[in-house]
């Protein structure tokens, strides 16, 4: 199947740019406060998948948390699949989101920051993919608006939009429900994260 224009976006220039410009020690803490608080809501998580991990900085905040946890990561980028394996600490599918097909289940299957960058007509491939790999827990953590908007992104159209993801998964799947959600704001003083709303899903 022909890339979207978003696929390409993130896996050429683009994408390399944001992986240089993402450093671990920067996010690291806030990460960190942010997965102690929804991994509090959650029982027994020994496998992580990650969907559009980049180079890894929440699966390195995880890590802190859950040491013994089985970590996957699906990552476009070239660039960031290499940092991914040179950490070395998880399994790492280069490949788009959209042509990943999950090899089995995980216990919580993450998503944070990517929802956003999706073509909006591939959404509910995403959503099903999720939904079919996580055993139990599904997070997602992004932008949220209570109706579909797409707004300007560093000078692009059309690659970033907002909506209210965790709600169109809830309406999609019946088998899931809403365990927790939250919102982080980018002048916390002491964890901040860019204005994301998360949410802990659970398969019932």
């Amino acid at each position: 199947m022909e890339k979207t224009e978003q696929e390409a976006f993130w896996e050429g220039s683009f994408g390399n740019e944001y992986t240089l410009r993402n450093d671990a020690d920067r996010f690291l803490s806030g990460n960190i406060a942010l997965f102690s608080k929804i991994l509090g809501r959650t029982q027994n998580v020994r496998s992580i998948l990650e969907l559009g991990a980049n180079r890894g900085l929440n699966l390195i905040a995880l890590n802190q948390l859950l040491p013994s946890a089985e970590l996957s990561a699906v990552e476009i980028n070239q660039q960031a699949s290499e940092e991914l394996r040179k950490w070395g600490k998880t399994k790492v599918y280069r490949e788009s989101i959209l042509e990943f097909a999950a090899d089995y289940p995980r216990d919580l299957v993450l998503i944070k920051g990517v929802l956003i960058h999706i073509n909006p007509d591939r959404l509910p491939d995403v959503y099903r993919k999720m939904a079919e790999a996580a055993k139990r827990y599904v997070v997602v953590a992004e932008y949220y608006n209570p109706s579909p908007v797409a707004i300007p992104y560093r000078g692009h159209d059309g690659k970033l939009f907002k909506r209210d993801f965790a709600g169109e998964m809830l309406d999609m799947f019946r088998e899931l429900r809403l365990v927790d959600y939250g919102f982080c704001y980018h002048r916390d003083p002491n964890f901040p994260q860019d204005d994301i709303t998360w949410f802990l899903m659970e398969k019932t």
